[in-house]
């Protein structure tokens, strides 16, 4: 019974759908500023290609080839200071391990929670847009309706007696109605003809 009660509850949920609309409503905010960001770089193109021309090739190449050497030997004396500074105790390094795993641990629970807010988020500004997609606020309707409507009213159920005298009455009328004498509808004089 449980899991139907989940597959139910799930099925019922419209969270996802409004996290669906919500990721769309963001797509067409953030393609909307496409365009602007096109013509901001058909403004500064020529500008970069006609400085990508006039450099100079061998220039080019040794600035390139100097960060480059650069790179190398900050990634060596890197290596160098983590292998002269590792400790070769074991139980440290166990301990160092177990405090990244806990660490490890922290950070991913620190990101779920944080995703499940991104979601609870989005999820809400979907449903916004959905309202605003409707034209409508539904649900605040109809709790303000719920709030001020009346009581529906019970009608009492009749009792015999009179269903019997209704019935009693209903056919009285209509033999009233087929005694009653018709009226002759009144002829209309037709003058006399000038022949």
């Amino acid at each position: 019974m449980a899991i139907t009660d989940d597959l139910r509850k799930t099925f019922s949920d419209p969270k996802p759908l409004y996290f669906a609309a919500g990721t769309a409503d963001l797509a067409v905010e953030q393609a909307k500023k496409v365009p602007g960001l096109i013509e901001q770089i058909r403004s500064e193109a020529p500008g970069r290609i006609e400085a990508v021309r006039n450099s100079d090739p061998k220039a080019v190449q040794e600035k390139v080839a100097g960060q480059a050497k650069e790179a190398q030997a900050t990634v060596q004396a890197k290596v160098t200071e983590v292998i002269g500074s590792l400790d070769t105790d074991l139980r440290k390094l166990g301990e160092t391990a177990q405090d990244l795993a806990l660490r490890g641990v922290g950070v991913a629970a620190e990101y779920a929670v944080k995703a499940r807010e991104t979601y609870e988020k989005v999820a809400e500004r979907g449903e916004q847009s959905v309202r605003a997609w409707r034209g409508d606020a539904a649900d605040e309707i109809t709790e303000i309706a719920v709030v001020v409507e009346p009581e529906p009213v019970v009608k009492a159920v009749p009792t015999a007696e009179a269903t019997t005298e209704a019935k009693a009455d209903a056919k009285a009328k209509p033999a009233a109605k087929k005694s009653a004498p018709r009226k002759p509808a009144a002829k209309k004089a037709t003058p006399p003809s000038a022949e």
